[in-house]
């Protein structure tokens, strides 16, 4: 199967997650509007927890980077498969927590999806 398509999504959904981490990281008071919870009192202990939030999102973009510069597309697509937890950990915590349903699945469910369906298109399972 030709891996062009699914590589090319894999590069938009990883500097995608790494400009979101860099949102959090620089202005976490302008991005946490868009994750779909009610916005918490912005004390410097909030802001920290935002600002870890944005590393992890900055440090998955770029693995997936790294990975695809470094290995095979299956490898790539394993990875994705196994990172789509995080958007699904972050969709179901906005549902648990009575946050925007829509946001929920409109931005983390969306970004789960793609993810799910990019590596499956990298490990040949579609």
């Amino acid at each position: 199967m030709h891996s062009t398509l699914p590589l090319s999504l894999s590069v938009l959904v990883s500097l995608g997650i790494v400009a979101i981490g860099l949102l959090y990281i620089a202005v976490p008071k302008k991005i946490l509007a868009g994750f779909g919870l009610k916005p918490p009192a912005l004390d410097v202990d909030t802001l920290a927890w935002l600002r870890l939030k944005g590393i992890r999102d900055v440090v998955s973009g770029v693995a997936v980077l790294t990975l695809m510069l470094t290995t095979n597309g299956r490898t790539v697509g394993i990875i994705l498969l196994v990172l789509a937890l995080i958007p699904f950990g972050d969709m179901s915590n906005v549902l648990a927590s009575g946050g925007s349903r829509a946001t929920a699945f409109s931005v983390h469910g969306l970004t789960c999806a793609v993810m799910v369906l990019t590596g499956l298109l990298l490990v040949h399972v579609l």
